[in-house]
């Protein structure tokens, strides 16, 4: 999963709303909307994100490892499903 708690920081930081944001962007309601509900955007979406707030990627996003990929000390770990029929 992916989050855009760091863009909402980002924004706290140069006091801008998100209606501010919306409107310096250039993005609509929809677009807006997807971003604070931690939905999926086009990479150009984020790319127009990064240029105009002249930061980096992990100034915008920041990924959330589902549980299914982390073991009990916290490491990142590939699960594989027994799919046999019987």
């Amino acid at each position: 999963m992916f989050s855009y708690k760091p863009l909402k920081r980002l924004l706290v930081e140069k006091e801008m709303s998100k209606t501010e944001f919306m409107n310096y962007m250039g993005f609509s309601s929809s677009t807006t909307a997807k971003i604070w509900k931690n939905e999926n955007v086009a990479l150009s979406i984020l790319d127009d994100i990064c240029n105009k707030l002249e930061c980096k990627i992990s100034d915008v996003i920041e990924h959330i490892p589902s549980d299914d990929y982390i073991d009990e000390d916290g490491r990142y770990v590939l699960k594989i499903k027994d799919n046999v029929q019987k």
